[in-house]
């Protein structure tokens, strides 16, 4: 314990410090990863912690008598078949460590392949469905429209049901246009669903179901939306956002990327759909009050005004009291009286004399377009393009393709801008920080393996476990068809920690039995050497493999899980599954590859060294015999 508990102690820590870029985090990735972050910090600092003194007295009290544990037929066994492959690796260290950078430098064009997102999707066992329709749709059609939709959803056999929603509903939080749908659409159980039918191609099918002219569909799930709604006002995984001071230019330069988007090769096979907000497409019924003709019956604007209120839109005269609850008693005109251009016309306006005169007597209905509704950011006016991506590419490979497509097909004006909001924005903000804190973070461990091994060759061949790792990692990611996020970058980050603590492992005990030869005088040629290294590598298989063994049998489980928040652990699991087995095999065929070209210079100077200082006594003794006779 006294050799090995400073080094497990180091490597806990490390462990623990790896992951302070996670911290860093903020918004949606910050809330989903820190309780995760959180967790795994204290309780590798705790352990780290125990290592060095819980351990080793439980070890005092439990562990009594003489233990053979090099004797047991597991651990023969596994000695007399690692042994021969160190020595070969040993002998031929050169073409290992060459096919190891080999492999990968071969590894650089897939991890290039991978696709780029935000977070994978977050199935949530329920779908959003949200059509949107231009302006100026009726009440009337938009309850046929949302029926149909309805009936056509629930004839899937995987829905279980289906409840549909247009228009904005009686809270004040929800300022839905009439434009509008929200359908949640809940789901059976996965085992009840259609043979071999995946979430992806249930999606597509529904979205080849529901096309209705002029309401382009979107996808995504009932809470992350009300999330990013709140957030940014984003209802689908990417938007655009046109800014600018007037509305009719930042409308057709909104339709001008949709249809960029729709209609280019480069991201049609990628575009579910996109649609540009109509900001100036709202339909409006304007009373134009001639002054002229109500001074004639001596009213004023504000009595025609206050009249026009009252009869149309109804003002509260009382209120209705019913135990604890109130009710506003609201009076305006019946319905078959303002339900129609004619018949506002002849709503009656009291005049002073006690006459009433129809309103079309006192000005002009006109219809008029104009914007249904108006955002603000940033002091200018803006309107959104909302695209939804399908699953066959990241958002942000999705946003460099649009990004080519808009700006050669999209003419900006001087003085408008877009920006690109969503998701890609959330990505990066991930990857800016991420991108300082990583290289900050593998400083930290570097350092923190200098104080534990006082060499910087051997601090420097630890951390080559790092890249080495990510081998298997990007080859397991690219088997599974998935893309870099923030979850798999999180996974490589605990992937990190330990790749330091096996490498700590396997040079402490290489280190030992070179230290133990040295001081015995026994490393003396490259074959004591050699076997120095078979033994410190070779005995201690068993605490290697049982280290490398426990954390990858403890993750696997997760790759075949399912359920709400599956997707997500898979991502994180994944490159740590993949990079625990190429670690494993970098650390019992490398690590012993690189310390043999290591300390072979050594022994090749002392050799050095030991001749000199033979020769030097040789012809001193000379010398004195020649002066003594």
């Amino acid at each position: 314990m006294q050799e090995v508990g400073p080094s497990i102690f180091f490597s806990l820590l490390i462990i623990t410090i790896s992951f302070m870029p996670v911290f860093a985090l903020e918004g949606t990735e910050g809330r989903m990863f820190s309780p995760l972050a959180y967790t795994k910090t204290y309780s590798m600092g705790f352990a780290a912690v125990l290592a060095i003194t819980f351990t080793p007295a439980l070890a005092v009290l439990l562990v009594r008598g003489h233990i053979r544990g090099d004797k047991s037929p597991l651990n023969r066994w596994l000695v007399k078949a690692y042994v021969p492959i160190v020595k070969l690796a040993v002998r031929f260290r050169w073409l290992v460590v060459g096919l190891a950078i080999t492999a990968l430098i071969a590894t650089i064009p897939v991890f290039q392949q991978l696709g780029n997102e935000f977070m994978p999707p977050l199935n949530e066992g329920s779908i959003l469905y949200m059509p949107t329709a231009t302006p100026g749709i009726s009440v009337t059609e938009a309850g046929k429209i949302l029926q149909s939709m309805d009936r056509q959803l629930k004839s899937f056999p995987e829905v279980e049901r289906v409840f549909g929603k247009i228009g904005r509903s009686t809270s004040a939080t929800d300022p839905a246009p009439l434009s509008m749908v929200e359908t949640v659409i809940t789901l059976k159980p996965k085992d009840q669903w259609r043979p071999g039918l995946s979430w992806e191609d249930l999606i597509a099918q529904m979205d080849e179901k529901l096309r209705y002219p002029g309401m382009p569909n979107v996808w995504w799930m009932p809470i992350q939306t009300r999330t990013e709604m709140l957030a940014t006002g984003i209802r689908s995984s990417l938007g655009i956002k046109v800014f600018g001071n007037d509305l009719a230019t930042i409308e057709r330069t909104a339709v001008a990327i949709e249809k960029s988007l729709q209609d280019d090769t480069r991201t049609q096979t990628y575009t579910r759909s996109a649609f540009a907000e109509r900001i100036t497409g709202g339909y409006f019924l304007d009373f134009d009050i001639d002054r002229d003709k109500i001074a004639r019956y001596g009213l004023t604007v504000g009595d025609v005004e206050d009249t026009i209120m009252a009869a149309v839109g109804g003002i509260t005269v009382s209120e209705t009291i019913e135990g604890r609850e109130r009710y506003a008693i609201n009076l305006r005109y019946a319905r078959s009286y303002r339900d129609d251009p004619e018949s506002l016309q002849r709503v009656l306006v009291p005049t002073p004399s006690g006459a009433s005169i129809p309103l079309i007597q006192l000005g002009e209905f006109n219809f008029v377009t104009g914007p249904p509704m108006l955002r603000n950011e940033d002091g200018q006016l803006v309107g959104y393009v909302f695209v939804d991506v399908n699953d066959k590419i990241g958002i942000a490979d999705y946003v460099n393709l649009a990004r080519q497509v808009v700006a050669e097909q999209v003419i900006v004006p001087s003085g408008y801008r877009l920006d690109w909001a969503g998701q890609f924005k959330y990505f990066e903000r991930a990857k800016e920080k991420l991108q300082v804190l990583i290289p900050l973070t593998l400083f930290i461990v570097f350092f923190m393996l200098y104080m534990n091994r006082k060499s910087v060759t051997e601090s420097l061949i630890i951390l080559m476990a790092v890249p080495l790792s990510l081998i298997g990692a990007i080859w397991l990611l690219w088997w599974l068809d998935y893309n870099l996020s923030v979850a798999v970058w999180v996974g490589m980050i605990a992937l990190a920690g330990l790749d330091a603590e096996m490498g700590v492992l396997m040079m402490l005990y290489l280190g030992m039995a070179y230290t133990q030869r040295r001081d015995a005088d026994q490393l003396n040629s490259q074959q004591d050497l050699v076997d120095a290294i078979v033994e410190g590598a070779g005995r201690r298989i068993r605490p290697m493999l049982m280290t490398g063994m426990a954390l990858l049998l403890g993750l696997l489980p997760i790759l075949w899980s399912t359920g709400t928040g599956a997707d997500v652990m898979k991502r994180i699991a994944a490159p740590m599954v993949g990079g625990i087995a190429s670690v494993m095999f970098t650390v019992l065929i490398i690590f012993p590859a690189l310390f043999a070209i290591w300390r072979s210079r050594s022994i090749a100077t002392d050799r050095y060294i030991d001749s000199d200082l033979r020769e030097r006594h040789e012809s001193g003794r000379q010398k004195r015999i020649k002066e003594k006779y």
